[in-house]
């Protein structure tokens, strides 16, 4: 399946049929559909002509089988408590996990927030991404941009990131959310992508 997987995404990525990859390789339509489907295993001299057809090395098809899948579990209570930009007294934000190599193509970043302490000022943030909220306890007032919303338990809010944000007025104390942050992953100039 997972070979069948990587062969429909390669022949996707250059924009050709079945059909096209079926004249280019002299497999048959039906073949090349229960190969990406996963409904048998392909010879060695098929996956060379697919390979060819392609224009991928051999190995392509099994580089997902090659690359870890990480996973983080983080007890409860037990995030990694950071500073942020406008962290102050009574502000606390903790990390729930971080996949530094992931294969996605996307960096996503959950936060525990929780805001135990009235404050005069409170920190705008702006940033690449996306964001979700999702409030736990409390109620807040959060600004994006030039709204407000009035955020209670059970509420959420979902919003690009680009625009000045952050709590403006916190209602009822103590007040917990989560804040998950997803962003592309920046790729190293050297690795060829």
């Amino acid at each position: 399946m997972a070979i069948g997987h990587e062969v429909r995404a390669y022949r996707k990525r250059l924009g050709i049929t079945v059909s096209d990859l079926a004249g280019a390789t002299g497999l048959s339509v039906g073949m090349l559909s229960k190969i990406e489907n996963g409904n048998i295993s392909p010879s060695l001299t098929t996956l060379q002509s697919l390979s060819k057809a392609l224009g991928v090395p051999l190995t392509a098809f099994f580089r997902s089988f090659e690359e870890p899948r990480n996973a983080i579990f983080v007890k409860a209570g037990e995030g990694v408590n950071i500073e942020r930009r406008g962290t102050r007294a009574g502000h606390q934000y903790s990390l729930l996990g971080h996949i530094d190599n992931n294969t996605s193509g996307v960096t996503v970043e959950p936060y525990l927030i929780t805001l135990t302490t009235e404050s005069d000022v409170f920190p705008t943030f702006q940033h690449e991404g996306m964001e979700f909220l999702y409030m736990l306890d409390g109620a807040v007032t959060y600004r994006h941009g030039d709204r407000t919303f009035e955020m209670e338990a059970g509420d959420s809010l979902f919003f690009d990131a680009d625009a000045p944000h952050g709590p403006s007025e916190l209602t009822k104390l103590p007040a917990r959310y989560l804040s998950i942050i997803s962003y592309p992953t920046k790729r190293n100039s050297n690795d060829g992508q």
